[in-house]
């Protein structure tokens, strides 16, 4: 999967190339400082990796970032295989637990995404993994801050892991506990203070862009859970309640902060990006989950190593065929940037001001100033009604932003150039072209394909 990738790991590679050339934390070189990265430390992950390559542009940076990705998930790989060499678990259920993790298209994809969810992948893999409990709170708390939805999964881990350890192990005092929960806490904490002293506000700006939607988070959760597989393996309820070591104590604290972490998905209401993105962190500490259990099946009989049996087979069975039908359309989206990016480049060579939905590739393709219709980094169109996608953006908005060239999305090809709304338009595009006041000032000009599909990008210039 490492042709794969998404726009908003662009919005991020321009952050950190502002703050690593001294212009700050902001969108645009020359615009206010603004919370357009939902995880805040990131875009210093990235202003790190541009060290050293100071002409760098975007596409470089998240080529870097996309290798830093495959790098973690290495790591996570080699801490997930050690923490297995400890545990009791048989060798066909360790190795037929890895192979379910292989075939899990989510873990690939977001490893060479270019985005954070990779640390964030490695950052909650150490965190099931480790033994020590102020190890294990730090762990997932540094996920939290990178991941802010992983938070309730942060502090349920931390809570639980050490409860029903067995009789022979000591109980932590209700005051190592509460220090626990705290440590988890903290990075979490320190970013919500960051926000409110720089932007005036706690929550991330993409809460405003993308209000939750319960309707959406539901069925993006389930999928999302069957999508990763290992879910389907570390669900064992009865395996769960009849283990009593401290494997099992952490197996069931996993498993239940894997539970809590769903819900959680579902009340934001999911996520737009393919291959379940707010899942896949939590995949590989599954596995170990899977594994602790196993550890635990030669005291519950015959029957429970059977039952681990069939779900492996099954999750085996759906990861191959997921693997078959989703994998190969996600391959080739670097390869159709870089692509989209090089047409994009002259044509927008002298324009001011460019208004977009889709403002990650654009970011790579001009230095102008960006006019975000989805409002992720844009307080202000972020506080109008509607989804990200649906904002109730007005054509006199992009006048009075001197918007000079407007981006719409069409999978219509050229065919309608410039002919109202089009296939593919997202709903705020729609309604812009459908706009007197957007078709009296600006004009259809060229279409920009994106892929070999049909799909691609009408560049409207101003009258």
């Amino acid at each position: 999967m490492w042709g794969f990738t998404v726009d908003d790991a662009l919005i991020s590679v321009r952050y950190a190339r502002n703050v690593a050339s001294g212009a700050g934390f902001r969108f645009d070189p020359a615009g206010p400082a603004t919370d357009g990265v939902t995880p805040l430390p990131w875009p210093f992950v990235l202003a790190a990796l541009s060290l050293g390559a100071r002409g760098a542009d975007a596409l470089a940076l998240l080529g870097r970032a996309k290798v830093l990705g495959v790098a973690l998930a290495a790591l996570g790989g080699a801490r997930l295989g050690w923490a297995l060499a400890r545990t009791r678990a048989p060798l066909w259920a360790c190795a037929a637990c890895l192979g379910v993790l292989a075939l899990a298209v989510p873990a690939a994809a977001h490893a060479a995404s270019g985005m954070e969810t990779s640390l964030a992948t490695c950052l909650a893999t150490f965190a099931a993994t480790s033994r020590g409990r102020h190890a294990r709170a730090t762990l997932a708390g540094l996920t939290a801050a990178f991941r802010p939805e992983l938070l309730p999964w942060a502090l349920t881990l931390t809570g639980l892991s050490e409860l029903g350890a067995g009789a022979g192990s000591p109980r932590p005092s209700a005051a190592a506990r509460a220090g626990a929960l705290g440590l988890a806490a903290a990075p979490f904490g320190l970013c919500v203070l960051a926000r409110l002293v720089a932007f005036g506000h706690a929550a991330p700006l993409a809460v405003a862009a993308k209000p939750s939607d319960l309707a959406h988070g539901l069925p993006y959760a389930g999928a999302a859970l069957l999508a990763c597989l290992t879910p389907v393996v570390a669900c064992a309820p009865l395996a769960l309640a009849r283990a009593r070591d401290a494997a099992g104590a952490v197996a069931r604290a996993l498993v239940l902060a894997a539970l809590v972490h769903a819900a959680v998905v579902v009340f934001v209401g999911g996520d737009w990006m393919p291959y379940a993105r707010l899942v896949a962190p939590l995949a590989p500490g599954l596995v170990f989950a899977a594994c602790a259990l196993a550890a635990c099946a030669p005291s519950a009989g015959v029957v429970a190593a059977r039952w681990l049996g069939a779900r492996l087979v099954a999750a085996l069975a759906l990861g191959t065929y997921l693997f078959v039908r989703t994998a190969p359309s996600g391959r080739d989206v670097w390869a159709d940037r870089r692509d989209l990016v090089r047409r994009a480049t002259p044509e927008l060579a002298g324009a001011r001001v460019v208004a977009a939905l889709d403002i990650g590739w654009v970011s790579a393709a001009t230095d102008a100033k960006l006019v975000d219709l989805a409002g992720l980094t844009d307080p202000e169109i972020a506080a109008l009604p509607g989804g990200h996608t649906s904002k109730r953006v007005a054509a006199s908005v992009l006048l009075d932003r001197g918007a000079d060239v407007v981006l719409v999305y069409s999978t219509a090809g050229g065919e309608r150039l410039g002919v109202g709304p089009q296939p593919g338009m997202r709903v705020v595009e729609a309604r812009l072209v459908r706009s007197e006041l957007f078709e009296r000032w600006y004009e259809a000009r060229v279409f920009l394909p994106l892929g070999a599909r049909g799909a691609g990008y009408v560049v409207y210039r101003r009258r």
